[in-house]
């Protein structure tokens, strides 16, 4: 029998780290889940972890900072950060500082398990140059004006402000969002941001 692979849920919610604990569960992880980042702090010691799924906006330590924190301690585990619509600059910062995923609240229950097993599957594959030879590989058809907006994406910036920077409209910015997901066969921005921040762009 396969031994359960260990997640451990940061977020200071109550419903939803029941609603967490329920569905990894039920799909055969081992759970365990925490208030808060420094409570997760003073107790992950005592597991095997295999993933941490956190709220990247928590009372004290953010998950942002938790991410860091872990990477200046030079914990390898995969963090995956649960994040509001307005997060998305956060989350992209957290990901450049070592986060392996974001998902946007709401989020269907296959997302997440989805992100759970990408994070899972990328810490058995040698870290050589794949991965960004597959990124640039898939942003080889952008137009320039589509990197364009890609870098504003990249760079935490709404589409107001990436639409005033490069002279076009909020709704051509839209079109170009579009496209992006279209061309590089994604389904959320969280997946395209990962393939952007694996390209170096």
């Amino acid at each position: 029998m396969t031994a359960r692979r260990t997640i451990l849920v940061i977020d200071d919610d109550q419903a939803m780290r029941d609603s967490l604990a329920f569905l990894l569960d039920v799909n055969g992880f081992s759970v365990a889940t925490y208030e808060t980042a420094a409570d997760f702090l003073h107790h992950f010691a005592d597991y095997k972890v295999d993933c941490v799924i956190s709220d990247i906006r928590m009372p004290g330590m953010s998950g942002l900072e938790l991410v860091r924190e872990l990477k200046a301690d030079g914990t390898a585990y995969p963090v995956i950060l649960m994040t509001g619509h307005g997060d998305v600059a956060l989350a992209v910062e957290a990901m450049k500082a070592g986060a392996v995923d974001f998902i946007e609240k709401p989020f269907e229950d296959e997302a997440l398990l989805r992100a759970i097993r990408g994070a899972l599957q990328a810490q058995l594959e040698p870290a050589d140059g794949a991965a960004r030879r597959d990124a640039e590989g898939r942003l080889a058809d952008l137009s320039p004006r589509e990197r364009d907006v890609l870098r504003g994406l990249v760079a935490g910036k709404i589409n107001k402000v990436i639409a005033h920077e490069l002279g076009i409209s909020p709704r051509t910015v839209e079109v170009y969002r579009a496209n992006l997901m279209a061309k590089t066969n994604v389904r959320s921005m969280s997946e395209l941001m990962r393939i952007a921040i694996a390209a170096g762009l």
